[in-house]
């Protein structure tokens, strides 16, 4: 039976606060304005892999090893296959709330503002007349000033900035499957599943792909999402 009520969503919404709670004191604690000059090849490879496992690279494989979980611990099918399909549609809600914001809003993203400052675009709202080749060879045109693991995430977004997609697939895989885990107390991986998400969070900040409105938009909205989404009887532990 779909059950709409909160009161099986609160072990979710617990750790949506605190991830939100902690990538919100780490993006206002460390501040990252400028994205010009050399950077320690160690921390971009990091911060570029933890962007792209909740990116296009490496999406489907992040939700694959999630999707893992009933069936490592031993959920019956039933349980497994109402997890899955419950998760399924909030990803597809995601996406279509993440197209339709983004234009809705048309904020520009900030490694644009960058390129202007630069002098590498006239405006703006230059870089987004552009076609895509042009886009990209505008990016590319910073390469002396940029280092790689930047421009490789600006040339394959060249989209608008709110709100953050990287951050809202983590967010709901947070709040879904973070839930599950502490409703099993399952502390560890719990923390585990947040010091993820603080970290697809956080990278796309210092990549310079978004503003820390986006981000905070992408948790509001996981939020939204997972409390209108019903889940089944069958798998509500809070009670």
């Amino acid at each position: 039976m779909l059950d709409f009520s909160l009161a099986n969503k609160m072990s979710g919404l617990k750790v949506l606060v605190i991830f939100s709670t902690l990538l919100l004191i780490f993006i206002f604690s460390f501040p990252i304005t400028i994205f010009t000059g050399p950077v320690n090849n160690w921390v971009g490879f990091v911060y570029h892999w933890l962007s792209e496992s909740a990116g296009k690279q490496l999406f489907l494989f992040t939700v694959a090893l999630l999707c893992l979980l009933p069936l490592l611990l031993r959920c019956t099918k039933k349980e497994t296959l109402q997890l899955w399909v419950q998760f399924g549609v909030l990803l597809i809600l995601s996406f279509t709330v993440k197209t339709g914001l983004k234009q809705l809003t048309e904020i520009p993203r900030p490694y644009v503002s960058q390129l202007h400052q630069l002098a590498l675009v006239d405006s703006i709202s230059d870089f987004y007349q552009l076609d895509g080749i042009n886009k990209q060879s505008t990016v590319d045109s910073a390469a002396d000033k940029v280092t790689e693991w930047r421009l490789k995430s600006w040339r394959g977004e060249t989209n608008y900035s709110m709100p953050s997609g990287h951050t809202l697939f983590s967010a709901v895989s947070i709040v879904f499957w973070g839930g599950f885990l502490l409703r099993r107390k399952m502390y560890f991986s719990t923390s585990l599943l947040i010091l993820w998400g603080v970290g697809v969070g956080y990278s796309r900040i210092w990549l310079g792909m978004h503003w820390p409105p986006d981000l905070i938009v992408s948790m509001i909205s996981a939020a939204f999402l997972y409390c209108i989404v019903p889940s089944w009887s069958a798998v509500k532990s809070d009670s």
